[in-house]
């Protein structure tokens, strides 16, 4: 059967073109008007197989993850320049603090720069603190300092930005500012992670612990970040406490225990 995450339907596919996302944060929904897959963030690049009824039917650069997203979400491609390597920034209507925001931007996202000032980068969309940009081409050390910044970051089901997260677009995101490509659902992650298993070896920091259905990284050797609903948000939690809680609701014991190398 096939999955529709990642593999288009030809009926709906008339050819390629790229595009680039140009709002903060848009779902990526499974049909027109229909429920949120996942996110798309500002910057995200993307393919579009045809458009329809206000709706662009499109093929996420980042992870091969399709759906729709509406046609005014996007634009024409930039090469990105510099990328938001603070958990969130402003884009300002002048190069001053004071002036209106126009725009506020997760972590991750992408831009390219017109000009630049002593402490703002300019951009389409406006001015952006140097201090909360890094060049596009750069990545993060590690997925787990990545993943601390989003801590008390709300649950959303298929969130991708600092507005909210679940537990594999917080792991998603983590992996991918380190230069790692990750898939988008858990499911997919504990497959392509799978040649990486170790279950039964001691926890180490970086792991990843999957259930049907959630995923969690090891910020320690016994303790676990993960989004999840139980909280409603991006929580440290004792690794042994969440594999017991997550049994006693109903929602089985941990599939896999993986440690990716990076």
């Amino acid at each position: 059967m096939r999955d529709r995450r990642s593999n288009p339907d030809p009926a709906l596919v008339d050819g390629q073109s790229p595009a680039q996302v140009c709002l903060p944060v848009v779902d990526l929904l499974a049909r027109p008007h229909g429920p949120r897959d996942r996110q798309l963030i500002f910057g995200e690049t993307v393919r579009v197989f045809s458009t329809g009824e206000g709706f662009a039917y499109v093929i996420a650069d980042k992870d091969g993850y399709i759906g729709f997203v509406p046609i005014d979400a996007l634009r024409k491609s930039e090469v990105a320049t510099h990328r938001v390597s603070a958990l969130a920034t402003h884009v300002y209507a002048e190069a001053n603090i004071k002036t209106p925001d126009r725009l506020t931007l997760s972590f991750g996202s992408r831009m390219a720069a017109l000009s630049e000032t002593p402490k703002f980068i300019e951009t389409r969309d406006g001015f952006i603190p140097k201090c909360h940009l890094a060049a596009a081409d750069t990545v993060e050390a590690s997925p787990i300092t990545v993943a601390r910044m989003y801590l008390g970051t709300p649950y959303l089901w298929g969130g991708n930005s600092r507005l909210g997260l679940d537990c594999s677009g917080l792991v998603q995101a983590a992996f991918l500012a380190c230069g790692m490509a990750c898939p988008g659902d858990s499911d997919q992650q504990e497959d392509a992670f799978a040649p990486h298993r170790v279950d039964g070896a001691v926890r180490q920091t970086g792991d990843l612990l999957f259930w049907k259905g959630h995923v969690g990284l090891m910020a320690d050797e016994t303790t676990l970040i993960h989004a999840n609903g139980h909280h409603m948000s991006v929580v440290l939690e004792d690794a042994q406490q969440a594999i017991d809680r997550i049994a006693r609701q109903g929602d089985g014991p941990v599939t896999a225990h993986i440690r990716v190398p990076y």
